[in-house]
């Protein structure tokens, strides 16, 4: 029967497939990333990206000019494509600056911005070498008419042009984390380096980026509720395949599946004192029956970027130990959120969770009262950070300001024991986290990953209660693909 079934469902693949090759006669020009004429599946008359409007693109733009100081000049080049060998790259993706302004996805290009020229892109100049191995590009023509620059030239033109630019103008503003020797070795720029003149562009494209546009915000509700959806998946996958890199893989296939293009970053899948580890990213690992799992992780979704963490027994149980540890956790991600308000600074409810975790330390028995503090050894972290296009999104505006409505933050309490901890060693090798992504409103907040279980009643109900009815085999498979 299931050779039957998927037999049936091969071929209706194929039908599908095919009809599209038979039926499709729309033809469209080839920007090189889609457009509504070549995507009308996933993107609005009307957009550069999807779900963002040409109209918001330009508007952005405008506001850059209006905090650009006078007679000023801004210059954000493309990410730079890396290289995992010779001939393969890594998966591109786009500098956040650069895709904020132009809307363009792809390598190769620099945007200028102008009080006298308004945006101005200097496009790469393709080969048909290039086209037959690399597929088709955005050059001057989508510049001008996919991306509505102002001006548009070839990159040949820019040694010709762009010095004239710089020379008028008394300070200059680029993307330092992208800067390229197309335009860093020209002699005006040069010169306007030497005088003092060169600013980080950063400072004034962070500031923009800060709060979130209503459009902006539909994406991060969308990529939020596509990694909640995953991580729920995989948290019932735990139980029969209790195996760090298959927890991986589980998450990664559940957010391409619905939609996402790329993990934000590299799952960080710890089991036991792995969880200890913050930033822990080997993942190759099984999970010991008895243990806990941290999984923090997050998916990108046409730019905008998830980023939720949660910790649980794949056995489905907590042992009383973990409990009281976990619960500590739980409730001051609890009284954070209810701190996530206008007016408030991620300072602010940093050291309020600072005291609170040091306090519950104290009661459970990890840290003693002898005046000795190891609070910093067990969580070197802050309660969160800013949330967009980056995982820690707009860097340069500081912890200390006050939150304003559309500003999207972390609130991530976590403890992290390690083996070499000198405290009572029946906590040693555990690691907790609890991380939510929070808009701010009007009003207070709003729980973007608030469908993602975290209470302990929930999880060990979640888990206990799922029986995958293709188990055995899956553990099967797992085994053979760890052993």
């Amino acid at each position: 029967m299931q050779i039957l079934m998927r037999k049936l469902l091969q071929r209706i693949s194929c039908r599908q497939v095919n009809g599209r090759r038979v039926y499709s006669t729309k033809k469209f020009v080839d920007s090189g990333q889609p457009t509504p004429a070549s995507h009308p599946q996933l993107m609005k008359e009307g957009e550069i990206t999807p779900g963002i409007s040409a109209e918001e693109y330009i508007s952005r733009r405008k506001r850059l000019l209006e905090i650009l100081p006078e007679n000023s000049v801004a210059i954000l080049a493309a990410a730079p494509e890396k290289m995992m060998t010779d001939v393969v790259p890594y998966p591109y993706r786009q500098d956040a600056n650069y895709l904020y302004i132009t809307g363009c996805q792809q390598p190769g290009g620099v945007a200028v911005l102008s009080h006298e020229c308004g945006l101005c892109m200097f496009m790469p100049e393709t080969s048909a070498h290039d086209v037959i191995w690399k597929g088709q590009i955005a050059g001057v023509d989508a510049a001008a008419e996919t991306f509505k620059a102002d001006k548009a030239y070839p990159m040949s033109k820019i040694q010709e042009i762009l010095p004239d630019m710089i020379g008028r103008s008394s300070k200059l503003f680029h993307n330092q984390e992208t800067a390229v020797q197309t335009y860093t070795n020209l002699e005006a720029f040069q010169k306007a380096d030497f005088y003092g003149a060169v600013r980080n562009l950063s400072r004034l494209t962070h500031e923009l980026r800060w709060v979130k546009s209503p459009a902006e915000l539909k994406l991060m509700r969308e990529s939020a509720s596509i990694g909640c959806q995953a991580l729920l998946q995989t948290m019932l996958h735990s139980k029969s395949h209790p195996y760090e890199g298959l927890l991986a893989a589980k998450f990664e296939y559940e957010c391409k599946m619905r939609g996402a293009q790329r993990m934000a970053f590299n799952p960080v899948v710890g089991g036991g004192p792995n969880a200890a580890v913050i930033h822990y990213s080997r993942n190759d690992q099984k999970i010991d029956d008895g243990d806990l799992v941290l999984m923090d992780v997050g998916c990108e979704l046409h730019g905008y970027v998830s980023d939720m963490t949660r910790t649980w027994p794949p056995s489905g149980s907590f042992s009383s130990l973990e409990e009281a540890l976990y619960d500590l956790i739980l409730q001051t991600n609890k009284e954070c959120l209810k701190l996530c308000k206008p007016g408030a600074s991620l300072l602010q409810i940093h050291h309020y969770s600072v005291g609170m975790l040091r306090k519950g330390l104290k009661e459970i028995g990890i840290v003693n009262s002898d005046g000795t503090d190891p609070y910093n050894e067990l969580n070197p972290t802050s309660i969160g950070h800013y949330l967009g296009m980056d995982v820690h999104d707009s860097s340069v505006v500081t912890y200390e300001r006050p939150l304003e409505p559309g500003v999207v933050i972390t609130i991530e309490p976590g403890i992290y024991i390690p083996r070499s901890f000198s405290g009572p060693e029946r906590f040693q090798g555990i690691g907790i986290r609890i991380e939510d992504e929070v808009l701010i409103t009007e009003t207070g907040y709003e729980v973007l990953t608030g469908s993602l279980p975290k209470e302990i009643k929930h999880i060990e109900s979640l888990l206990n209660n799922f029986s995958s009815e293709t188990g055995r085999e899956n553990h099967i498979n797992a085994k053979a693909a760890t052993s």
